[in-house]
This record gives structure tokens, sequence and C-alpha cells, in this order.
């Protein structure tokens, strides 16, 4: 049987008779302001082939020429990730045809990729620690983008016409490739899960990708095989293709284990393929066969001469390489007294880098992590963008807590003040003068909008003089209306309670 079949074995006969083994191929696109081998800018959402030149179109005559930003950041992941880096190593011709790929090949790393033998150790969910082995990361150019149109998957199958985008043609890619994981058993989704996630975090860390896996930046293929228990050598592994978020990684490897594991029980045979994921239900579907190196027909290019670092540079850019975002969020707990909870939500949020930013520029941490985690998060969903895309600095949020740690703004109008530099209405202390948001200083203009809220609520008066003093919210809830928000609600209270003896 070559084809998928609908039934699936339950998760727990999978483990109990097969040891699944995975690899992990993650491309990640670096952002560098040009293309691998041209000078035509990189970025994202641009008019469809607007950002297209002889070289990247591959016309003929046209010749690349390696961009040195993309080889240093190459050289830095591949230091992150404990690699030796290739002192001397070539271009080569991957050959193959597709029609989003103009020039029918393209320019990648074979024989002598830039970083092999490295090594990402990730932590999983009870806090254990699992060793992925890296085998090699190479250069590459991305291809162009294929979309189909009339059909109802957005694939081709079923779609009446095909238009081709060429701007990410050419865009720097480096891939990174793992080593086969054996012996994860039943945590080998987890497992799968928890390196793209470290991997993301560590390349983000670099600053050389914003491995934004929505917009293609950073990109998922999942190899899974699976071996019967008395087994000596690997099964046939699928290779599904470009998965598109962290915890689809961990439902397409436990969707691909039980089918494979229902094909296998069933008498039949697993193809070696591509598999796409769907997103909408979690399955995955065939694609087409997998080609073998052989097939690709692999060649030195002719037109780009050797890469050979130098070993000074080299130990430049190791010094570089920034502590590990998991090892930092570790001792970053510890010193801010966080829970395990507190820092999981940090973390979930994505939050925790403008955090820090925010604490660096004097900020506590609790209320950098109430401002972002809350009501700038809130904010961001409703408008749609990531946090970091929100138009409010660190510098900002620090400044705008500070004005309510010295009384200068109430919490209330902090978050107008907020909303003011989100709108483009300038700084906090701008945004504080024009809309006329600070605290009432003057004592006397609060004693008389006390003595009129006193004179309106004479039973709550009593209640105040007979010793209920929560009686009193009531009536400090009253003055913070009538001074629109601008009084400082403590000394309101004790003016109230004063008044009342």
């Amino acid at each position: 049987m070559s084809v998928a079949t609908a039934s699936l074995l339950d998760y727990d006969d999978v483990i109990a008779r097969f040891d699944p083994v995975l690899g992990m191929e993650v491309h990640v696109e670096l952002g560098t302001a040009t293309k691998m081998f041209c000078g035509c800018p990189t970025e994202f959402g641009a008019e469809p082939n607007t950002q297209v030149c002889p070289v990247c179109l591959g016309m003929p005559g046209a010749l690349p020429v390696v961009n040195a930003a993309a080889v240093e950041s190459a050289i830095r992941i591949g230091l992150a990730l404990h690699c030796a880096i290739t002192p001397w190593g070539r271009f080569a011709r991957k050959n193959y045809f597709y029609p989003d790929q103009p020039k029918n090949y393209q320019i990648s790393q074979y024989d002598e990729p830039i970083a092999t033998e490295g090594y990402l150790d990730v932590v999983l969910d009870d806090g254990s620690t699992w060793r992925v082995d890296i085998e090699r990361a190479h250069m590459e150019e991305d291809t162009g983008k294929s979309l189909h149109v009339g059909g109802a998957t957005g694939r081709i199958d079923g779609a009446s016409h095909s238009l081709l985008d060429y701007n990410r043609a050419g865009v720097p890619l480096v891939e990174i490739v793992t080593k086969p994981i054996v012996g994860a058993g039943e945590r080998a989704p987890e497992v799968a899960r928890a390196y793209v996630t470290a991997l993301r975090e560590l390349i983000r860390e670099l600053g050389v990708s914003d491995v934004r896996m929505d917009q293609g930046s950073l990109r998922c293929d999942a190899n899974v095989s699976l071996m019967a228990k008395d087994a000596t050598e690997f099964g046939t592994r699928t290779e599904t293709k470009n998965v598109n978020s962290l915890k689809s990684v961990e439902v397409a490897v436990r969707y691909e284990m039980r089918r494979q594991a229902a094909v296998l029980i069933d008498g039949g045979e697993i193809v070696q393929e591509t598999r796409h994921f769907q997103e909408a239900d979690g399955t995955t579907s065939a694609g087409r066969r997998k080609e073998t190196a052989e097939d690709y027909r692999y060649f030195p290019e002719p037109d780009l001469e050797p890469v050979a670092p130098d070993a000074a540079w080299i130990e430049e850019l190791r010094a570089t390489i920034p502590e590990a975002p998991w090892i930092t969020r570790a001792r970053i707990q510890q010193d801010w007294g966080w829970s395990d909870a507190v820092m999981r939500d940090v973390v979930n949020a994505d939050a925790l880098p403008l955090i820090s930013a925010t604490v660096d520029a004097g900020a506590t941490p609790d209320a950098a992590r109430s401002w972002w985690v809350a009501y700038l998060a809130q904010q961001a969903n409703t408008l749609g963008v990531p946090l970091s895309d929100l138009s409010i600095t660190p510098a900002q949020v620090a400044r705008v807590a500070a004005l309510v740690a010295d009384r200068t703004l109430t919490n209330a109008n902090a978050r107008k003040v907020v909303d003011g530099v989100l709108a483009g209405e300038g700084d906090p202390d701008a945004v504080v003068e024009a809309r006329g948001l600070a605290v009432v200083q003057d004592d006397s203009a609060l004693e008389q909008a006390v003595s009129d809220a006193l004179a309106a609520n004479p039973a709550i008066v009593e209640k105040i003089k007979a010793g209920k003093v929560q009686a009193a919210g009531a009536l400090v809830g009253q003055v913070m209306k009538a001074t629109k928000g601008q009084a400082d609600p403590a000394r309101v209270k004790e003016l109230v309670l004063a008044a009342c003896e």
C-alpha cells in the first residue's frame, strides 16, 4: 500500500510497536538588506516581481556575487550551534526544475557546508534537557513563490491557473540539518517542537533573522520514520514540508507517526515522499516522491569563488555570540523572583526581551511585566500585530511607569498616555501635557471636590463616621470622576477620612 490511509494507530500502540526516528531541516531566511547573490532588496510584502534583476531571474550572462553579510550571519549561526566552521568551502548547483526557480537550479552548498558537527541542548516541558546533534548548516538561496488560484485549498490540485512571484528568489537562506534524533520514544513530537522553539529563540537572539514563521522567514521540514522494535535499520522516511508554527511541528510529527504505523500494521509500505501539513485539521497529505542527492546532480558552482573565512575573523565573530535565551531566562527568573507560571506567561507573550529592556530603562520588573503582558498585549492583539511591532519603546513604557510611581499619573490616566503614544502623539511627557492628564497636586482644588462629594452624600458620611471606612471608596470614586481622573486616589481618600472625623 503506497497511499496514505485514513486510519490512524492509537499513539500508545505506536510507541509499543515502533521506535520513532526524526530528522529536522529548518530553513532560516537571513535578515540582510539585499539578496544572496545580487543587490535586490529583500523587503517582505512588496508588490510581486518588483524586487528582481537579471541575476536572481537567472538571465543568460548574469553573474552572482556572494553577500558578505549573509556569510557572516551563517558563521554566527554555526558558532551558536557549537559547529566547526569550514575553513574552505564551495558553493554548488543543485539542479531541479520548479516553476518558481527561474534558473532551474539552486545555488547551495553540498559537500562543503559552512558549518558542521554541532549540537543544541533544548529544554523539554518538564525541565529536562535533550541534546539534538547538528549535522550541518549550509548557505543557499531561496526560491520564488507560486500562488495557485481558483482551487479550494490554495494548492495546485484543482487550481485554474498559477501566478509566480520571484521577489523571494535569491533571498539568503541558512538550512540547518540535524542528525537522526533517536531514542525519544513517546516524547518525539515534544522534542521536535522544543528543538524548533529553541532554534528560533537562539537565531532571533543572534539578530540575523526575524524568524517569523507566519511570514516564512523560518520554515521547518520534519522527517519522520518508524523502526520496528526488533529492527536494526531505520525505516523509510517522509518529509512534511513547511510546517509554519511551533505547535504544528508537534502535531505534524505525532500525526505522521500514527499514520505510518497504521500503514505498516496493515502490511503496507511507506513511500519516501514529501507531505503537506494541513493546518485546519492537523493531518498530512501526499506531495511528491522525494529525490535523493544523486537526483540533484550537484556540481561546483563555476561562477563563484570558494568561501574561505579567516580564522581570526571567526574568533571575532565567536565573541559576539550571546548567552542562550533559556540560560538568560533562568538567571532573570531567579534575579526577579518570578514563579514558573509567571515566566511561562511572559515567554508565551513573547515579551521577555521587551520587559528586560524596560527594566534596563528604569522600571521595576513587575511594573514592566504588567504593562507588556497585560495592557500592551491587549493592544497588540486588537491591532493584529506582534507585541514588538507596537509603536512604543521600552524606554517610553519605563517613563510611564515612573510617572505612575511618583504619582504624576493615576493608573487610569497612564493607560491614556500609552494610548496617546501608540497613536503617534509623541513621548509620554508630551502626551501628559497635551491631554492634561497629570495628577492634580493642589490640595485646595481637591478639598473643594471632596467637600462637594460629602455634601451630596450625607448618608455615606454618617457610615464613615460610624467606623465603616470602606464606604469612603464611593466618595473617592465621585471625586475622581469630578476631577476627570486627575486626582491621586490615595490623597483623596486621606482628605475624605480627615473631613469625616
